[in-house]
C-alpha cells in the first residue's frame, strides 16, 4: 500500500494524518498547537505523531505534505510569515526531514485543501477548477488545464484580497473593500458590531446572543433563522459581497466548478444557492455556460488529505 502523511497545521490545532493514494485516511492524530513553545515545540510534536503512524503502518511512508496558512517558500518550504503562530523565517521542511529522513513538501493550507478537494472530493475528475474557502479570513485555490497555479511568488489565490467595494470597510491588508474584510469571519464580526452599535434597538437580538459583547457569524446566523431583521440585512451584504467575488473568479479563470467551503459555508449552507443564483443572473452567459457550483466534500479533512496528496504528487515528480 502507497501512502503518505499529510498534516494540517491550524492556529489551535494540528492534525496528522496517514493517507493512501485514494485519498483515505488510514488513521490520525489530533494534537494541541503549542504556540507559546515555538516552531521547535510543534516540529517535536509533529515528528513524534508521525513516528507513531509509521509504527502502525507495515510499509513505509512515502513522504510528507504540509499545509499551514502563512508565506511559503515553495523550493526550500521555509515558512517566511505565519500569522497565526507568529513565525517568521522558520525552515519547517529542513527541521522536519533532518528528524525523519523523508521528503517532506510544505504548502499554503487553502491550495493543500485544494489538492484534497481536487483530487479526492467535489473537483474530481475537474480539470479547471476554483475553490473558494470562506473562514476566518477567505482563500483560494486555482485549478487551470489540470495543473494547480501557484503564481510568480507563490501567492496565487488570495482571492479574499479582491476589492469588490472600493469604498468599503478597511481590511488587514490595508486597501478598502477586500471580499474578506465585507464575508470573512472577522468582517462579519466587525460588520455586525458596527451594525449594532449605530441601530442599538434593532440590535437587540444579537446582543442578547453574545455573552460578552462580541457577535461572531454564528450569533449572526443565528439570528437571521430565527427572523431577526438586522441579521438578515447583514447576512444580504454578506451574500451580496460573495456573489461580487465569485462573479469576479467566474470571469478570470472560467472553471468548470467553483467549489465552496469554509466555516462561513457550513453555518449558513444556504449561501452556495444564493451565490449560484447570483452568479447565473449577473455574469456573461458565455463564462457559465459549463459552470457548477458546489459545496466542498471533504469539510475538515480536506487540509490533511490535500496535503498528502501534494506530497504524493511532489515525490512522484
Amino acid at each position: 500500500m502507497e501512502w503518505t502523511i499529510g498534516i494540517d497545521i491550524g492556529g489551535t490545532k494540528i492534525e496528522i494524518a496517514a493517507v493512501d493514494s485514494d485519498g483515505n485516511i488510514i488513521e490520525s492524530i489530533l494534537c494541541y498547537t503549542n504556540v507559546k513553545g515555538g516552531p521547535q515545540a510543534i516540529v517535536s510534536e509533529i515528528v513524534t505523531a508521525i513516528k507513531k503512524l509509521q509504527q502502525t503502518i507495515s510499509t513505509p511512508c512515502k513522504a510528507v505534505g504540509i499545509g499551514m496558512a502563512g508565506q511559503i517558500e515553495a523550493e526550500t518550504g521555509i515558512v517566511h510569515f505565519a500569522p497565526n503562530l507568529y513565525w517568521h523565517d522558520f525552515p519547517l521542511k529542513e527541521k522536519i526531514e533532518s528528524k525523519l529522513k523523508l521528503p517532506v513538501f510544505v504548502t499554503n493550507d487553502v491550495r493543500a485543501a485544494t489538492w484534497g478537494e481536487w483530487l479526492h472530493g467535489a473537483g474530481k475528475n475537474c480539470n479547471n477548477l476554483v475553490c473558494m474557502f470562506v473562514g476566518t479570513g477567505i482563500g483560494g485555490g486555482i485549478v487551470i488545464n489540470n495543473r494547480i497555479v501557484e503564481g510568480a511568488s507563490n501567492t496565487a489565490g488570495e482571492i479574499g484580497h479582491m476589492i469588490v467595494d472600493i469604498n468599503g470597510p478597511i481590511c488587514t491588508c490595508g486597501n478598502r473593500g477586500c471580499l474578506e474584510a465585507l464575508a470573512g469571519g472577522w468582517g462579519i464580526e466587525q460588520r455586525a458590531e458596527e451594525a449594532v452599535k449605530k441601530h442599538p434597538v434593532e440590535g437587540q437580538k444579537l446582543l442578547h446572543l453574545s455573552s460578552d459583547g462580541t457577535i461572531t457569524p454564528k450569533h449572526v446566523f443565528q439570528a437571521y433563522y430565527e427572523g431577526d431583521p438586522l441579521a438578515k440585512h447583514l447576512v444580504d451584504n454578506i451574500t451580496n459581497a460573495l456573489i461580487a467575488g465569485a462573479i469576479s473568479i467566474v470571469h478570470a479563470f472560467n472553471p468548470e466548478k467553483l467549489i465552496l467551503g469554509g466555516g462561513i459555508i457550513n453555518g449558513l449552507p444556504e449561501l452556495v444557492d444564493w451565490i449560484r443564483e447570483g452568479v447565473l443572473q449577473f455574469a456573461l452567459s458565455a463564462a457559465t455556460t459549463n459552470l457548477h457550483i458546489v459545496p466542498a466534500e471533504l469539510q475538515h479533512n480536506a487540509g490533511s488529505i490535500g496535503a498528502a496528496t501534494y506530497a504524493l504528487k511532489q515525490v512522484g515528480r
